[in-house]
């Protein structure tokens, strides 16, 4: 027996309106364990033998939302959405916080796959053993509230009328699109809840080219055995313990950053990164709780941080906004980064964002760049097709993402993401956009800066993170080090799959592993072969990368033009980041990571890990 999964998952052929069973022998559940690492392995052993073939946008890629053995257990649930990118054109793993997770596990699965394409708008629809693709063409257009209200009256009444014995059914929990995944765009998220998003990898879009609406699931049976009860049970109520010391992680949740990340550490996107450093106290997060929360305390399921706020807008133009926090990553990218200091502006702007299904940062590093390309005299009226784009104007902007949701006018360049965007732009003009362009192969930097050196984003950070951008999985040295600062470190919570602001003790979740799959995976193990193995298969799909664009470490392992300029204010005012620390730093990475001077992981690491398709690969390319 499997200790800790569920043991199957649903693969869905929605061109041949098929749905069968997907079992994973142990042996690779160990050395893949779950969520991100599974699904590099999965996808992989799908689409790795013509990988510069496959269009992240077409039917022949394939979605997966992936749960893990640790899923439910350590407190903090998410679920892991993976495929090919369509902003990357490799493999990005995104986690989203809710409920799903966990009824898709008391169902019975461990994960849900998706391939083909439907001829017309469907849903899936998962209720135990009771599985079924349906007609989703009145839920086609719909925004992110609507949909999800019309999915809870719907099916409520059905799961009473069908199962009654039951009693009072509470609604099922859903992924979903926007508009912005209909229209296929590469910064579509995949949305849970009104305001929780798998923004990075743009896997929003995914869906949407397959005509897929929404998943929703509804579980009625238990969370999978485990191997020791009594421990886990131990080990969940220390993590509670901690969580419930975090005051101001519980109090303020991550949009304490909003003020604290500009002021007191020159890392918050400002006007485009033009700057890092604002004194701005209207824009504090006691403001946003004093003028605006309606509840301080709001989590996802079993998580006793709450790091979650409820926001809404209660008078003046943007009344009735609801939004949550915002959390940092929103307050800043479409906050600051658009010249936006008011509290209201940036609930009501992060509101229609998540309703129209848009990924917060990418598409907000895209309106800064545009909006600093105006600036400039770069485009014109004429070219945007709207209203002047000024910095801080809610309107202006909120305007000009919902034409990128629709792939109306210029939005429609914009829903490429911002580097395609400057290509495509820099043809136009006749100019080098690029340098105005914050992004790491395709995908928007996190909110997060490097050159005043004070917060946790090391020099190496994008420029060589498997997942370009994300300030979720940024590379770091030592390998082994501090969460946050190294994705091996966290591909431990991708791969769990759980929250990474519940993990106070990294060496912990070696116990849970134990206690729930009884595998005795340690600190040296994880480090040394099974945390690798998809950080290689990742490394090797971003390389090969395909079919429009294609990436070369020796001069794409590298921070944005910006992040070299000077930080022209605050008390880091001068600094930038060093050329010389950085490829120093760079190749000691590639160095401890198996990697040659290219970039390019070696045959020897490649075998040791077990990876000889991959290497295969490599070579057939002409990389290796």
């Amino acid at each position: 027996m499997t200790y800790g999964y569920a043991g199957k998952i649903l693969e869905v052929d929605l061109s041949r309106d098929r749905i069968t069973e997907m079992t994973l022998e142990e042996a690779i559940l160990r050395q893949y364990v779950g969520g991100r690492s599974l699904a590099a392995r999965i996808i992989w052993d799908k689409l790795g033998d013509r990988w510069s073939e496959i269009d992240p946008l077409g039917p022949e890629n394939i979605f997966l939302a992936l749960t893990g053995p640790l899923t439910g257990f350590y407190p903090g649930a998410r679920i892991c959405i993976s495929g090919k990118s369509p902003q990357s054109n490799g493999i990005v793993g995104s986690t989203v916080a809710g409920e799903f997770a966990i009824e898709l596990r008391c169902a019975g699965h461990d994960g849900v796959i998706v391939k083909g394409a439907a001829t017309s708008p469907v849903y899936l629809f998962i209720k135990d053993q009771d599985i079924e693709i349906r007609d989703a063409s009145h839920l086609w257009g719909k925004k992110g509230k609507e949909t999800l209200k019309l999915l809870t009256r719907e099916l409520r009444h059905e799961l009473s009328d069908r199962w009654p014995r039951k009693g009072l059914w509470k609604e099922p929990s859903a992924l979903y699109i926007g508009p912005a995944g209909e229209n296929r765009t590469r910064v579509g998220a995949v949305m849970q809840k009104w305001t929780h998003a798998a923004g990075y990898g743009g896997y929003g879009g995914v869906m949407g080219s397959k005509n897929l609406k929404a998943i929703v699931a509804k579980g009625t049976g238990p969370l999978p055995d485990v191997a020791d009860q009594a421990k886990l049970r131990t080990l969940m109520e220390s993590v509670c313990e901690d969580s419930l010391a975090t005051d101001d992680l519980r109090r303020w949740g991550t949009g304490h950053g909003g003020y604290s990340f500009g002021a007191d550490m020159s890392a918050e996107p400002i006007r485009n990164w033009q700057e890092e450093w604002h004194n701005r106290r209207d824009f504090g997060v006691d403001v946003f709780e004093r003028k605006l929360w309606v509840k301080r305390y709001w989590g996802d399921y079993g998580c006793p941080t709450t790091c979650l706020k409820l926001a809404v807008v209660k008078a003046g133009p943007y009344k009735g906004a609801v939004s949550d926090n915002p959390d940092y990553e929103l307050q800043a990218y479409l906050g600051t980064n658009l010249g936006i200091f008011s509290p209201e502006g940036n609930v009501y702007l992060t509101s229609s964002i998540d309703d129209l299904g848009l990924d917060g940062i990418n598409v907000g590093n895209a309106l800064g760049f545009t909006a600093e390309l105006y600036e400039r005299g770069i485009l014109s009226l004429e070219d945007l097709d709207a209203k002047e784009l000024k910095w801080g104007d809610v309107e202006a902007f909120a305007s000009l993402a919902e034409k990128i949701a629709k792939r109306e006018g210029f939005g429609d360049i914009l829903a490429e993401g911002t580097y395609r965007a400057a290509v495509r732009i820099g043809c136009m003009k006749g100019e080098d956009v690029m340098k105005y362009a914050v992004q790491s192969k395709g995908i928007a930097i996190g909110a997060h800066g490097i050159r005043s050196g004070l917060d946790y984003v090391p020099i190496i950070g994008y420029a060589c993170s498997v997942q370009g951008g994300d300030h979720t999985s940024v590379s770091g040295l030592p390998l082994d080090g501090e969460l946050w600062k190294t994705e091996l470190s966290m591909m431990v919570a991708d791969s769990g799959v759980i929250c990474a602001l519940n993990i106070f003790k990294l060496d912990r979740v070696w116990d849970f592993l134990k206690a729930v799959t009884g595998w005795n995976i340690n600190g040296e193990e994880w480090y040394g072969s099974t945390g690798r193995r998809p950080i290689h298969i990742q490394r090797a799909a971003l390389l090969i990368g395909g079919p429009d664009l294609k990436w070369r470490a020796e001069t794409d392992d590298d921070n944005p033009q910006r992040f070299y300029d000077p930080l022209p204010s605050g008390p880091k005012a001068g600094e930038t980041t060093d050329r010389a620390q950085f490829s120093e730093q760079r190749d000691k990475y590639y160095a401890a990571m198996g990697w040659d001077e290219r970039g390019v992981p070696t045959a020897a690491a490649l075998q040791s890990l077990g990876l000889e398709d991959v290497k295969c690969a490599l070579m057939n390319a002409g990389i290796l």
